[in-house]
């Protein structure tokens, strides 16, 4: 985790979206070491029960609830919830994706419509549901996970590439809709993180390559980026909005 301590972060209530596993978990478990109440949603019941349990000895313990966030009122329903039990969202992260490899051919409409709804349609709606408590309280944080795989053009992600490049438009969009109100929208733009499911795609000879094709030569890890959200959200980053910040490690 990150060495940085964050006061403004400090008991502040925290969505992570898709916050069981990989950058997510990694998302989850540094909010809540700065001590923010941090909620955490997901469909992955075994992770994410197993991240919960294995920071319950923080205070206050991340939370995770159960949300399938294609379904857009139960994604309502949590988030109304949420404000119920912990108070208004002060910081959304809308991480939760799912980068499955598909090719042209093999795109229904009804894969296309699934793909959308996983990967770019819930973040407008997650912004959506916490947006007016942020306008009450005249400030609030929404980070944008979007991917550095549609700036490089990879293959076999058409979907998934159309969805992140959408992320950056709607992050511009709504951090000018929302600035006038004190809420701060950006987007953070991973490389090839090292998680378990990244690595599944990779053999040590690919790994290698994206290495190589980095300016520095190191494997970036999840908590890596956490450092960057931790700081995009706290007091410390006040007037940064509307923008996109890599975490790639510079790789062309």
């Amino acid at each position: 985790m990150s060495s940085n301590s964050y006061p403004s972060l400090k008991a502040r209530v925290v969505v992570v979206t898709g916050g069981g596993s990989g950058i997510g978990a990694a998302l989850t478990e540094g909010f809540a070491r700065q001590g923010a109440q941090v909620v955490f949603l997901d469909v992955a019941d075994e992770d994410s029960k197993a991240l919960e349990a294995s920071l319950a000895g923080l205070s206050p313990a991340p939370k995770y609830r159960h949300c399938d966030l294609t379904d857009l009122a139960a994604l309502e329903t949590c988030f109304a919830d949420i404000a119920r039990i912990h108070g208004p969202v002060e910081v959304l992260v809308n991480n939760a994706a799912n980068d499955d490899r598909h090719s042209l051919g093999d795109v229904t409409p009804e894969y296309w419509d699934n793909r959308i709804a996983v990967n770019l349609r819930h973040l407008f709606f997650c912004a959506k549901a916490v947006a007016p408590a942020m306008k009450d309280k005249g400030e609030g944080v929404i980070l944008n996970l979007g991917s550095i795989s549609w700036h490089l053009g990879l293959p076999d992600l058409a979907l998934y590439e159309t969805a992140k490049a959408g992320i950056e438009g709607m992050t511009r969009a709504l951090a000018r809709e929302l600035g006038v109100d004190g809420i701060r929208v950006a987007c953070i733009v991973p490389g090839n993180v090292k998680t378990p499911r990244q690595m599944k795609w990779y053999t040590p000879e690919g790994e290698a390559e994206i290495v190589a094709a980095q300016c520095l030569k190191g494997r970036i890890e999840p908590k890596d980026v956490a450092a960057l959200a931790m700081f995009l959200a706290s007091d410390d980053a006040r007037f940064i909005t509307g923008h996109e910040y890599f975490v790639d490690a510079g790789w062309r």
